[in-house]
């Protein structure tokens, strides 16, 4: 029996291994909606907006705002800029007839990054439930409610929601978004979910937590924090948000890379809570490593040996398995893979995570992230 063939056969049976037995896991809990014990509720919010030369769209996403089903009394807005262009004077021009919601305006005459702008920020927040939420992200008018319902829940410290359309319509990320939504779910049904969302995060204001300044994965290491407070943080599908993201494959990786590298070192620098708090420790974490540290390097050393495997065995001909590969990925990244484009989604992020790892490992991990025009254009 060739060597290489049962190398290539072994590896992918260990990169498969954990992600059967969590669907397993999956099969047999059925999570369904929030694990929470959900009460109507309305705490006063101080949601918080960083915000960075954000001129283009920012009216829009203060228009956004204001139309949450939400008494805007029980309302501040807290935003933290760093702009260069006109975005405080025109968020200071939107609020100056407006008797409500408060709003805080926290001025940066240079440009930090975004962790020490929002500590600040979440420092300056004065209510009960502080909601984190991006620029160029869109809401469900019932987001603030949904999340307040299960804050009530005394268990629960944090929730974070569902990425219910991809703005510009990327079908990789949409594709991606779907599958992250049933780990988070079933996650949060074991114990608590890792990764919060930066389009909208809910917390409640006791059980904030400084993160760190050089952070870049600021919203999940927040909610990772304050589950070692021994706090619940889940994920709740009827939370719901819009996004803008890419499906071209070079342009995806800037925003995609970014946030695998975040999330990697974040893991590492927290790799003590591994066995600990819980299911969190016993099953969230470890699957999380696996999916975001080992997977991505056993998926390339499996691609790596199959081909060496296939040529070995058929010659030159074996070459069609890689070529198979790349013609996946380019169908994928066209949206072109209809049933199995889901797929091509968890691949597209293997991709990344493996770029990040490479990155994190070579010290080349700034992470600086730039305004993106094309994403404005589909947020506007």
């Amino acid at each position: 029996m060739n060597v290489l063939a049962v190398a290539a056969v072994t590896l992918l049976f260990l990169t498969a291994f954990p992600y059967l037995c969590y669907l397993a896991l999956y099969a047999w809990i059925r999570p369904q909606g929030s694990p929470a014990d959900k009460t109507p509720a309305e705490p006063t919010v101080s949601i918080v907006l960083p915000t960075y030369n954000e001129a283009q769209i920012v009216e829009t996403k203060l228009d956004d705002l204001l139309a949450l089903e939400y008494p805007m009394e029980k309302v501040e807005l807290v935003v933290v800029d760093s702009s260069t262009d006109d975005t405080r004077t025109i968020i200071r021009e939107y609020f100056e007839d407006l008797e409500a919601p408060d709003l805080v305006l926290l001025e940066e005459d240079e440009r930090r990054g975004l962790a020490p702008a929002l500590n600040d920020a979440y420092a300056a927040a004065s209510n009960e439930m502080v909601v984190k939420t991006d620029c160029d992200s869109k809401l469900a008018p019932d987001a603030l409610r949904e999340a307040a319902a299960n804050l009530a829940d005394d268990d629960i410290a944090a929730v974070t929601g569902r990425n219910v359309e991809v703005l510009g319509g990327s079908e990789v990320e949409s594709g991606y978004r779907g599958v992250q939504s049933h780990i988070q779910q079933l996650e949060s049904h074991l114990d608590s979910t890792l990764i919060f969302h930066g389009p909208f995060s809910a917390f409640e204001n006791d059980a904030l937590l400084p993160i760190d300044p050089n952070s870049l994965a600021d919203d999940t290491e927040l909610a990772l924090k304050i589950r070692r407070q021994d706090g619940r943080v889940i994920f709740d599908p009827a939370v719901k948000y819009m996004e803008a993201s890419h499906s071209e494959f070079v342009k995806r990786r800037k925003q995609k890379d970014r946030r695998g590298m975040g999330l990697i070192r974040l893991l590492v620098q927290h790799r003590d809570a591994l066995g600990r708090y819980g299911r969190y420790g016993k099953l969230v974490l470890p699957f999380n490593w696996w999916f975001m540290v080992v997977s991505p390097w056993l998926l390339a050393a499996t691609l790596v040996v199959g081909t060496s495997a296939v040529v070995s065995l058929f010659g030159i001909s074996g070459l069609v398995g890689p070529a198979t590969v790349g013609l996946f990925a380019y169908l994928g990244q066209k949206d072109l893979l209809g049933p199995v484009q889901a797929l091509y989604s968890i691949f597209d992020a293997q991709v990344s995570l493996l770029r990040a790892s490479v990155s994190l490992v070579v010290g080349d991990s700034d992470g600086t992230w730039d305004v993106d025009a094309e994403l404005r254009e589909a947020f506007e």
